[in-house]
């Protein structure tokens, strides 16, 4: 996917949400840009965000990054006052804030500005008349109204969804048990596997078996890695619909891997703010769950996307396992 091009403050405004994936409000928002891959890092800070500043400028600089943009959502003296120990840390670590601004109610202030550039009364915006809005849209990039409605878009699905999938599942782990393990088996299971992977492609919803079949198949580490190095990279916007989908679907303990799976996705995609929300999912899940637990690291670090590349083909994955057997994910 193309990395969002912020020129303006209102372009900043403007992709905010989609990098987060939701409308922030008393938030502190550092964006990194002008790094080695050209892309962005967006991290938010719930404010007053104290003792935080020399952190998330030491990540940055860290991670190749050259300037930085400030966005602060809440009431100006809230704002102000984390905004200035911020900027001062970003300049020491040679990550200078270009601008900063508050946010608020429909309009925006500089908070760099001095004389008569801005406005008392701050300046208009429109998100939804924005072309980076646009953009952003159709790469697959999805904003909700706040933080608890993005949690609530991995949570399980409930009522008469849920009912159906506890039926599924028990038909799909007698299946399981009942099943003999040999190479028939395993190619057959792959093959499942990847005629479901191709349905997401078309955005064709996989069936109540289908999805209780897969939670189980996932469990095996090779096959969760089959599903792994298949996610687009470039394009993962139907992977993303696709996991989301197939994690609010399955019992909890067949979490863990297609919420990492969407995590790799939707971090691919620029989208730290889903990224989370779904490794928090695996992770409450199953703590110690391998892939989640590195997909947290990395994130944690920083680390831009476009440095979380696999490059692996379905060949040299089955010399790996073949190599070692026993190798965890």
């Amino acid at each position: 996917m193309a990395p969002l091009v912020i020129r303006t403050a209102q372009d900043a405004i403007a992709a905010v949400p989609y990098l987060l994936g939701f409308h922030p409000s008393r938030s502190l928002v550092v964006i990194g840009f002008d790094g080695r891959d050209h892309g962005t890092c967006a991290i938010r800070l719930d404010l007053p965000a104290t003792g935080a500043a020399g952190r998330v400028a030491a990540l940055l600089a860290a991670n190749g990054f050259a300037r930085s943009l400030l966005l602060g959502y809440g009431p100006a003296a809230e704002v102000e006052d984390a905004a200035g120990p911020m900027r001062d840390a970003l300049t020491a670590a040679g990550v200078p804030a270009a601008e900063a601004i508050r946010v608020a109610d429909g309009r925006w202030w500089s908070l760099t500005c001095h004389d008569d550039c801005c406005p008392p009364g701050g300046t208009s915006y429109d998100i939804s008349a924005s072309v980076l809005a646009a953009q952003a849209t159709y790469a697959g990039h999805v904003a909700l109204a706040d933080r608890a409605d993005l949690v609530r878009s991995v949570q399980p699905l409930e009522g008469a969804a849920r009912t159906a999938m506890r039926l599924a599942t028990a038909r799909a782990e007698r299946r399981h048990l009942a099943r003999v393990r040999s190479p028939a088996a395993a190619g057959e299971d792959l093959a499942f596997l990847l005629v479901l992977l191709a349905h997401a492609r078309t955005g064709t919803a996989p069936t109540d078996d289908e999805v209780a079949r897969l939670g189980f198949l996932l469990t095996d580490l090779r096959l969760r890695d089959e599903a792994w190095i298949r996610i687009d990279e470039e394009a993962p916007a139907a992977d993303i619909a696709f996991w989301r989908g197939i994690v609010r679907r399955v019992e909890e303990p067949c979490a863990p891997a297609p919420a990492s799976l969407l995590a790799f996705a939707a971090y691919s995609a620029g989208d730290g703010g889903l990224a989370n929300v779904a490794l928090q999912r695996a992770l409450d899940a199953d703590p110690a769950y391998s892939m989640a637990v590195i997909l947290r690291e990395v994130i944690d670090a920083g680390i831009p996307p476009a440095q979380l590349r696999l490059r692996m083909t379905s060949d040299q994955l089955a010399a790996a396992y073949d190599d070692n057997p026993r190798k965890a994910g």
